[in-house]
């Protein structure tokens, strides 16, 4: 009598191709089971109505139209980072740098208001702002994509490192334009002359970050899709043997793409400095910088799909602290309920990715086989 041939009981393989429409619904039911996992965690580690939580996360992101407001312009900043640092990532380039140039940025329009704001009119100032902040994070980006050209060192270590240099950089600059003298904090920089601030359209103070942000998705989408640099990106985060094979110069390409990751991190800065907080403070970026890569990955490089990748982050993040005031809640309960959607969410782009096998047909068609063997 032959023993069967034992098999596993799934097998995994990678998908070639999924429809949209596929993987829309895979998406939809991991927000369901989310949202299903998180109502049973309220019901066990508290006594409030999970219904009565969820509700609270959308009233304290659009609960008012101030609220309305600051979630759209924390959207904004944080997609524009994200579309910064998408770039060297499609090349492969791991840049976690984000946070320290966008810094650099911050630090660039601050220095301009301090030091300019009684010898250029506002628009030149505003005008030279822009420039230095872009120029700022350019140069901050370029340091490591250098380093990694010529001589092949790690850019996930070395833009986490210089994170630390900018923030030091800024808490020292803090310290030395302290005001009011011994406080530690610069404050509203020109806040009665409002000199260096961006102004106001349609009489909303974030209104023209927005729109600067949602330009700059499109043309990053053209660039990365229907530019020359565009596909020379691609060829090199597919293969740098391959890009050299036909031509492509990879070591410029890494360098010229930092710098453009750089600069659009400086734009950040300057946006969060003229536009909206009008401050400079070690902890102004407030994390972007590595939310960033989160929003960049599940959107598969795509700016257009960024957009609704930030808003899900700065939803559940605004949410998160509405429930933890309003509910009488430590912060780490609104982290365990963010954590636990954005667990889900992350997950099910597995399943989008790959696909999984059952193989009881086999093991039917196995034992049948046996059985059909042993009459005979």
């Amino acid at each position: 009598m032959s023993e069967a041939k034992r098999e596993p009981l799934f097998h995994i393989s990678k998908r070639t191709e999924i429809s949209w429409q596929k993987a829309l619904l895979i998406r939809v039911i991991a927000i369901a089971l989310a949202l299903g996992a998180s109502a049973i965690i309220c019901l066990l580690l508290t006594d409030d109505d999970p219904l009565a939580i969820y509700s609270t996360i959308i009233k304290g992101t659009f609960g008012t139209p101030r609220k309305t407001w600051v979630t759209f312009r924390d959207v904004a900043m944080l997609l524009c980072i994200s579309l910064a640092v998408t770039p060297a990532f499609k090349m492969r380039f791991w840049n976690i740098g984000g946070e320290g140039q966008t810094l650099m940025g911050c630090l660039a329009s601050a220095s301009c208001m301090i030091l300019l704001r009684d010898v250029l009119p506002n628009w030149a100032l505003i005008l030279v702002m822009l420039l230095t902040s872009m120029l700022a994070g350019a140069i901050w980006g370029s340091i490591p994509a250098l380093f990694k050209a010529k001589w092949n060192t790690n850019e996930t270590l070395f833009t986490l490192m210089m994170n630390y240099v900018a923030t030091q950089l800024v808490a020292y600059f803090c310290i030395f334009w302290e005001s009011p003298k011994g406080s530690g904090k610069i404050g509203i920089i020109n806040q009665r002359s409002q000199i260096g601030w961006l102004p106001k359209v349609a009489d909303q103070q974030y209104l023209l970050n927005i729109i600067v942000v949602g330009v700059l998705v499109l043309l990053m989408f053209l660039y990365l899709y229907y530019t020359k640099h565009g596909y020379e990106i691609s060829v090199v985060g597919e293969s740098q043997r391959t890009a050299r094979y036909v031509g492509i110069k990879v070591e410029w390409v890494i360098i010229r793409t930092m710098l453009i990751s750089g600069a659009i991190c400086g734009l950040a800065g300057f946006l969060l400095t003229a536009g909206s907080d009008h401050t400079l403070t070690t902890t102004l970026v407030d994390g972007r910088g590595f939310t960033a890569v989160m929003v960049s990955w599940l959107a598969k490089f795509n700016p257009f799909v960024m957009i609704f990748t930030s808003f899900l982050l700065v939803f559940l993040d605004r949410g998160a602290g509405e429930v933890s005031s309003k509910f009488g809640l430590n912060q780490s309960f609104a982290d365990i309920i963010t954590g636990v959607i954005l667990f889900f969410i992350i997950g099910c782009e597995f399943f989008i990715n790959y696909q999984v096998h059952f193989n009881h047909h086999k093991k039917e068609k196995t034992a049948s086989a046996a059985v059909s063997g042993e009459g005979n």
